[in-house]
């Protein structure tokens, strides 16, 4: 079963690339006593998610951060090495989005969000979706129908719904 708004995030530790290298992180930790947003995509550098996906809260952060979102996470079933490389590629790092590693697809099966594409070589990838949270509780839920598709998932379509 998906998680749904006014539920809570499961406990999770994800990956990302520190100063020193890949590091773990709670989730719990991002969250607590924060508003932050967190959108979940296929996978780094496959094609909607890095000509529309990424690009959509890359030019949404100043909006976010005008109605009170203290943090913004692209999180991907992906390893940190990947995450990082593809945070620096697009300029997402350098825009302020946080690139969060799921690589065993642990918190994505937690919140119903993972789906196998075996012809597109996608193994327990995660749903394209968007999420406000508040303080460990989804507040705003956008799960796109199709993953190749970005639109109700995207930044400006949760910006303008928050």
């Amino acid at each position: 079963m998906a998680i749904s708004a006014g539920d809570s995030l499961p406990e999770a530790t994800l990956s990302r690339m520190g100063d020193d290298g890949p590091e773990q992180v709670k989730l719990s930790e991002l969250t607590k006593g924060r508003k932050v947003v967190i959108f979940g995509l296929p996978g780094a550098y496959t094609g909607t998610c890095t000509t529309a996906h990424v690009p959509s809260f890359m030019r949404t952060v100043d909006g976010f951060a005008k109605k009170g979102v203290d943090a913004i996470y692209c999180l991907s079933v992906n390893d940190p090495f990947v995450m990082g490389a593809w945070g620096k590629d697009t300029g997402a790092e350098s825009a302020g989005i946080g690139m969060l590693g799921d690589p065993a697809s642990e918190f994505t099966s937690a919140i119903g969000m993972n789906f196998t594409a075996p012809p597109a070589g996608l193994f327990e990838r995660s749903k394209r979706y968007a999420m406000l949270v508040e303080d460990g509780t989804v507040s705003v839920l956008h799960l796109e129908e199709n993953p190749g598709v970005c639109e109700t998932s995207g930044g400006e379509a949760l910006l303008s719904a928050i």
